[in-house]
């Protein structure tokens, strides 16, 4: 089927990141194509596997394109500082998705 096409899924994640997801779950785990997506869709990460949500680079790219990325990273990631910073930068709403502590951090 298309959705397990990975050139065809990335191409379509290029143009709208939303994209990501209709695809077959072995490419919503698939790290370069997550990203991609990512740069194109806030919610993107909201489609990726699990795993992919706690990949602390993947996560940190994508905030930088999106501070929104941040909602849907692994909860231990909410409480990276740095990360949260950056997703702030982007998107001062962001903190919102920050871990409490962060939150009450000044």
């Amino acid at each position: 089927p298309l959705k397990s096409d990975r050139e065809l899924v990335l191409e379509a994640v290029r143009h709208c990141g939303q994209a990501l997801r209709h695809a077959a779950a072995p490419l919503k785990a698939d790290r370069e194509l997550v990203l991609e997506a990512a740069r194109q869709y806030a919610r993107a990460l909201e489609f990726a596997a699990e795993p992919l949500k706690s990949d602390r680079e993947l996560v940190l790219e994508a905030v930088r394109h999106c501070g929104q990325a941040l909602r849907h990273a692994a909860a231990p990631l909410k409480a990276d500082r740095e990360l949260v910073l950056e997703a702030a930068r982007q998107y001062a709403r962001a903190l919102e998705f920050a871990a409490e502590p962060l939150k009450s951090d000044r």
